[in-house]
């Protein structure tokens, strides 16, 4: 793919640029997305029947099994060329990474302060007080789910939002003074047809970015794009952090 000029001198030009990452980006990592994780025992399951607090309070031990597959799927997970592209570019330019994945792979790709709107996986909370479980505690521990060190009647739960949960306040705060604040914002392996993440190129747009969409294939954002990049993530990003190198 060429990159036109007209995007290369908006990245080049720019003081400040937004990312918005979401599943496909891991997906290029191995990593199915949410609701095609499900395979073998799982099969059984809809991802949306599993990752509610309900569910939880329900049958937490079956959750925290889940989870722990899912957990595993993506330690055995590389970076791919996306993931370290955007730490190149951070590299280069003021860039902050805004993420709707919870596995980790920007921070493992060589990214740094990315703001995660869906939590961690790879984190553990207290589900009652919502306090961070260290993982040294969690290797004493053989219930499952085991029990929280800081509620007599709390369980551990993994770090990532639930449906019906609300976004972390912070992040998500966060995430919009960066859309609003850039020069260009890039929407990569996103459909962005979940709010609240779906707005934040828009609300950049408005504020005046130059809009690159990075997709396999149209979303509903391209009409509204400078330029809507038809390919993965980890072949498009890295020729975008060419640019800046010649």
């Amino acid at each position: 793919m060429r990159i036109s000029e007209a995007v290369a001198r908006a990245l080049k030009d720019a003081r400040s640029i937004g990312v918005l990452t979401g599943a496909g980006v891991s997906a290029e990592s191995g990593i199915a997305t949410f609701r095609d994780a499900q395979t073998g025992l799982w099969s059984q399951f809809r991802p949306e029947d599993l990752a509610t607090p309900e569910a939880f309070e329900r049958d937490p031990e079956l959750v925290w099994k889940w989870y722990a597959w899912r957990r595993e799927q993506v330690a055995n997970a590389e970076p791919n060329a996306g993931h370290v592209a955007l730490a190149a570019l951070q590299q280069l330019k003021t860039t902050h990474i805004v993420t709707q994945n919870v596995d980790g792979l920007h921070q493992r790709g060589g990214a740094r302060d990315v703001i995660e709107l869906h939590g961690s996986i790879m984190r553990t909370l207290c589900h009652r007080t919502g306090k961070a479980v260290e993982d040294s505690y969690l290797a004493t521990q053989t219930a499952l789910p085991p029990p929280s060190p800081h509620h007599p009647n709390g369980l551990c739960r993994p770090g990532v939002v639930w449906f019906g949960e609300a976004l972390p306040g912070v992040a998500l705060e966060r995430a919009f003074e960066i859309a609003e604040a850039s020069d260009v914002f890039i929407s990569a392996g996103t459909s962005t047809v979940v709010e609240p993440a779906a707005s934040l190129p828009l609300v950049a747009k408005r504020a005046g970015a130059f809009l690159i969409e990075i997709n396999p294939a149209q979303t509903p954002l391209s009409p509204h794009c400078d330029a809507a990049l038809l390919g993965p993530a980890g072949e498009v990003l890295p020729r975008l952090v060419q640019t800046l190198t010649v």
